[in-house]
């Protein structure tokens, strides 16, 4: 690997000097391979939106369908630009609205945290450090789980930190926070909160898209212990390779609202954003393939952990 990575890296880093005009004819190419020969995962596509929208006819959710292909070529070739993109030609590209309302809390001495869903591309988020006025050395935290494949991991994380984000693993996201408040430094950390939990993880079910939907809710227990203002990122695309980001409101009090309910919002919100153009999801992730009545046979909840029903009657026993 430490031979290879070099020439995979020099080989990505020689795609992402190409302008957008040539890597959005390569990723014409990519859909045409991807969608029309392969057929990558479109099964799983296909049943996430027919049963997601049932009110649409064939050709809606074919044309949907076939958006969200183009998009998911668009997505690799717009991540793997970010390797060599310009400040400048970020710019252009990307557009921030109530910057200003995070860097206010900010100036207030308060923290904050973004929850988003796999919506846009949401890779560009680690861009933001370049949009901030007041707070130029403001810690914008892009929390990943590490992939399988090590090349391709560091790969991704070459891309994420080109504009000046930090990325921290999921599970010294805490730990890393306690580390920023005693050191005061400001921060936003992003969650991406639309990921299925695992079955011991699973402690709130929310109607989305037409579905009993199992949630995480470990980053809302982070945003209540470090008291963080919880703003809602969309993500528009008015047109190719060009983003509006919206950092919307939800509470600068976390603490003090009702179990979930910032959890609650957000579904809430990234639900209205997904209807609004449902191209732009990550309908290739088999959201729904855990069940409410599975879990229900399978396990409870008790004193807020989630046990396995074989295994309290081995306690019990």
């Amino acid at each position: 690997m430490k031979i290879i990575y070099p020439i995979v890296y020099g080989l990505f880093y020689l795609l992402s000097m190409l302008p957008f005009r040539v890597l959005y004819c390569i990723s014409d190419f990519f859909y045409l391979l991807v969608y029309r020969l392969i057929g990558y995962r479109k099964k799983v596509v296909r049943n996430n939106l027919t049963s997601s929208f049932p009110e649409k006819s064939l050709d809606e959710i074919k044309y949907i369908e076939r958006g969200f292909y183009h998009f998911l070529c668009d997505y690799f070739l717009e991540t793997v630009k970010l390797m060599s993109i310009t400040p400048k030609t970020l710019h252009k590209h990307m557009e921030f609205q109530h910057l200003d309302v995070v860097e206010q809390c900010f100036a207030e001495g308060q923290c904050c945290s973004g929850i988003l869903g796999h919506y846009c591309n949401w890779e560009y988020l680690s861009t933001t450090p370049l949009a901030f006025k007041r707070f130029p050395d403001a810690i914008v935290g892009l929390i990943y789980h590490p992939l399988i494949n090590d090349m391709f991991d560091q790969l991704f994380l070459a891309m994420r930190e080109h504009s000046g984000g930090v990325c921290i693993k999921k599970k010294d996201v805490l730990r890393q926070l306690l580390t920023y408040k005693k050191e005061k430094k400001n921060y936003i950390f992003g969650y991406i909160s639309d990921q299925t939990p695992k079955w011991n993880n699973i402690h709130l079910w929310l109607p989305f898209l037409n579905h009993d939907t199992p949630v995480f809710t470990n980053g809302e227990k982070i945003m209540r212990k470090m008291n963080n203002a919880v703003f809602y990122v969309d993500m528009q695309r008015p047109r190719r390779g060009y983003y509006v980001v919206d950092f919307q409101l939800i509470t600068r009090q976390p603490a003090q609202m009702e179990e979930f309910a910032i959890t609650r919002r957000f579904f809430e919100m990234l639900e209205a954003s997904i209807r609004r153009d449902p191209r732009y999801y990550l309908w290739s992730h088999n959201r729904w393939k855990r069940t409410h009545e599975e879990f229900d046979r399978q396990y409870k909840v008790e004193n807020g952990r989630v046990i396995q029903r074989e295994q309290e009657e081995s306690e019990n026993q």
